[in-house]
């Protein structure tokens, strides 16, 4: 970030009062501009025994399969964004159940949220950032080609939760949260 979006002026890189951290600062108008993640909100959308994956038209991993998902826009909540994004990249309307998976990932300045998904019908389109969609049987999951870590973690703890029955939050922040509800050491 070189200029400030509010008069245009220079921004120089310092710790302003009161914080603790690098800011880009305006030293003409006294804007401080923060940089914070950006938020990721996808579903995995079901349909019997099957989950939707969308297999990547855009980069990065272009080709590579996914739950559909994408930046949150302003204006909506996380679940409003992860239907959105699910309508858009895979053309199916879905009802949206309980947050899922929240997994942080600091190097990409993101954070990951997957809601549970029930799609209305089976039917579904690739939208333009998918090259195809497709159902899948557990067993027929793609492993070897899932374009991101968050989403291979969130399958794995999808298919773990639906072989017993049970479904809970999973928050990745080293620890998952069933593992602090059941008291487990930290």
């Amino acid at each position: 970030m070189k200029f400030c979006s509010n008069c245009s002026k220079p921004l120089k890189l310092i710790v302003p009062k009161d914080d603790s951290r690098l800011r880009h600062v305006c030293e003409s108008c006294g804007s401080i501009h923060y940089q914070n993640p950006r938020n990721v909100v996808g579903t995995i959308p079901v349909w019997g025994n099957q989950i939707l994956l969308c297999r990547r038209a855009i980069q990065p991993r272009h080709g590579y399969w996914t739950l559909p998902a994408g930046f949150m826009e302003i204006g909506e909540s996380t679940s409003a964004g992860a239907a959105r994004e699910t309508l858009e990249e895979a053309g199916v309307k879905v009802e949206i159940g309980p947050l899922f998976s929240l997994l942080n990932v600091p190097h990409a300045e993101q954070v990951h949220l997957f809601y549970l998904a029930t799609m209305s019908t089976p039917d579904f389109l690739a939208g333009e950032e998918s090259l195809e969609v497709a159902l899948f049987y557990e067993h027929e999951i793609p492993w070897k080609e899932i374009a991101f870590p968050t989403v291979k973690q969130t399958l794995e703890w999808y298919f773990s939760d639906r072989s017993t029955g049970l479904f809970s939050s999973n928050i990745e922040i080293g620890v998952r949260s069933r593992d602090i509800l059941l008291g487990e050491k930290i």
